[in-house]
């Protein structure tokens, strides 16, 4: 399930040995989410919405 055409991003606070990456797919509302150490097994997509709400809870400290 590899997508060259994604660019993935992880944060500069990340743990070099746990960390997840990032990407935007461009053609919908969606975000893409892999493992940084196993890019190779592929990655999860998160539809739009819920990866909003996800980001606004973390950012209110809700989880």
């Amino acid at each position: 399930m590899g997508s060259p055409e994604l660019k993935f991003r992880k944060s500069s606070y990340s743990n070099p040995q746990n960390c997840v990456e990032v990407a935007t797919i461009p053609e919908r509302p969606a975000a893409a989410v892999r493992d940084s150490q196993n890019p190779h097994l592929g990655h999860l997509v998160i539809p739009g919405r819920e990866w909003a709400a996800f980001l606004d809870a973390v950012r209110n400290s809700e989880l």
